[in-house]
């Protein structure tokens, strides 16, 4: 069997130097070379495009991994590109898997697993880590958080106190309740809700807890 041809892409030496530690005792992974950002990869692949999958960051000056992602997807249809990253906030994940990746890891992910994930993206496969599947399964389940995250929905910035009101009012308890776990007048917490409704542009309770969900406000 030939080996798999592999590169790393990543801004950060220490970290770079530790994902090739883990897979430096798998004979059927050959490493070619491990570069820093977006544009050092499109470099390399414009000299020799004999790759077969790239590891790729996300986070990188010059240019991140995911506008990398969509080039070499364009540009390079046969090379897999399995995004490692530190975070899995939504935004992110929703962008890489747009552009075009073949996957999404922890880059706590231990060896053995990234080397069946690898082997795996090779057969035409779709590697996530566990946390990762998870939010991929939200953002189908709500598609109206897509489209907030494709069209840059405006940040809704509510007040801590608003927060805590809204969470109180998304477990169903009363004005007068939330008034009394808050140590707050119930005119007061009406306020609160008003200005509540006011900046998520919504007209009742469901569609205020549900959108604020949907925005990780609460």
């Amino acid at each position: 069997m030939s080996k798999i041809k592999l590169a790393i892409v990543d801004d950060n030496t220490f970290l770079a130097r530790a994902i090739k530690e883990k897979l430096v005792d798998f004979e059927e992974l050959d490493i070619k070379y491990m570069v820093f950002n977006g544009s050092e990869l499109l470099a390399k692949l414009e000299k020799s495009h004999n790759l077969d999958l790239v590891l790729m960051d996300i986070e990188m000056p010059i240019l991140d991994g995911i506008e990398t992602v969509r080039i070499v997807k364009q540009k390079y249809p046969h090379i897999k590109v399995l995004m490692l990253t530190v975070f899995d906030n939504d935004e992110n994940i929703f962008n890489a898997i747009q552009a075009g990746a073949d996957g999404y890891l922890l880059k706590e992910i231990e060896g053995p697993k990234l080397h069946n994930a690898i082997v795996e993206t090779i057969g035409g496969g779709a590697a996530m880590s566990p946390s990762i599947a998870v939010k991929t399964l939200k953002l189908l389940r709500y598609p109206e958080r897509q489209e907030s995250l494709s069209v840059q929905e405006e940040e809704i910035l509510l007040s801590d106190r608003e927060k805590e009101v809204l969470e109180q009012l998304a477990e169903g308890l009363s004005y007068t309740l939330i008034a009394k776990n808050l140590f707050l007048s119930p005119s007061t917490v009406r306020k609160h809700i008003e200005n509540i409704y006011k900046k998520l542009q919504v007209h009742n309770k469901l569609e205020a807890v549900q959108k604020a969900r949907r925005q990780s406000l609460i």
